[in-house]
């Protein structure tokens, strides 16, 4: 009766792991390779419940999400023979599950040393200046020249970035000097600017102060020219009404304040002469009245 439960319980167990080997849960991301007696089966399986056949059917797993390799700093000699240190991260994925299991035996592995041997070959043809200053064209390269090898093993290289570029100290002390001069005269230049704006902007604004007072003379002037015509347009009016009496009472007011003076000497105008003939006039005719 214990012998009976012991190989009852045998069975469960063998039951259990057939089971387990035989149905696989496969997620979106993943896929399974199967080798049925070491031959590949046509198409990869999944997602979702994998049935297998037990000791047959041997599985292998693949992931299809996008991954990255990190690459070691690498020490590259550049077309002009300057060393120079790099390392960068690629970004890959399968797209083929059956040729990555197929036709490599470790795709990272293999994309990895693949990585910095192109690095190298890709650099050697660059000068220094142009590598440090063509960052994103040797991104493109090495990603084209990569994925040119990685497609037979049904992998896609999606990106290349270099996070840093190392050249030799020199150099750097060199780049250093440079980028100092740069600030300098670059800042040289912006005062520069400064100067001229701030100088361009006094001359403006004497410009404008001279066209506001040159106007202001003007407006005066104009207005002093129209307050003369109409002192002189009044004077005119009101000369117009004065008769010759009137005048030569102005002028005998005159002869009296001249006459109140100290001076012996007088000049008259022969148009006062004129004048008097009048006068005489009405004196003779006064005398008539009286007599």
């Amino acid at each position: 009766m214990v012998g009976t439960w012991i190989l009852a319980v045998i069975i469960v167990i063998f039951v259990i792991i057939l089971l387990s080997s035989a149905i696989k849960v496969v997620r979106e991301y993943q896929r399974l390779v199967v080798f049925r007696l070491g031959r590949a089966m046509p198409k990869p399986k999944g997602p979702g419940l994998v049935f297998l056949i037990p000791i047959v059917d041997k599985p292998t797993w693949t992931d299809l999400r996008e991954r990255f390799l990190e690459i070691p700093s690498q020490t590259c000699i550049t077309k002009d023979n300057a060393p120079i240190d790099i390392d960068f991260i690629i970004y890959q994925k399968v797209i083929d599950p059956s040729l990555a299991v197929i036709q490599v035996q470790n795709y990272e592995v293999a994309s990895q040393k693949m990585a910095a041997t192109t690095l190298r070959a890709v650099i050697g043809d660059i000068a220094l200046d142009d590598v440090l200053a063509k960052r994103e064209d040797i991104n493109r390269v090495l990603r084209t020249k990569l994925d040119e090898v990685t497609e037979r093993w049904g992998v896609k290289v999606t990106s290349v970035e270099i996070r840093e570029i190392v050249p030799p100290k020199d150099i750097q002390d060199a780049m250093n000097r440079q980028m100092s001069a740069e600030r300098n005269r670059r800042a040289m230049v912006t005062e520069s600017e400064g100067k001229r704006a701030s100088t361009i902007l006094a001359a403006e604004g004497e410009k404008q102060s001279a066209i506001l007072k040159a106007e202001g003379d003007r407006q005066a002037a104009i207005l002093r020219a129209e307050g003369f015509a109409l002192a002189l347009e009044k004077i005119f009016g009101t000369a117009k009404g004065v008769d010759a009496k009137t005048m030569m009472l102005q002028y005998f007011d005159t002869l009296k304040q001249m006459g109140t003076g100290a001076a012996t000497k007088f000049i008259f105008p022969m148009e006062f002469m004129s004048m008097l003939k009048p006068l005489a006039g009405l004196a003779e005719e006064a005398v008539k009245k009286q007599g």
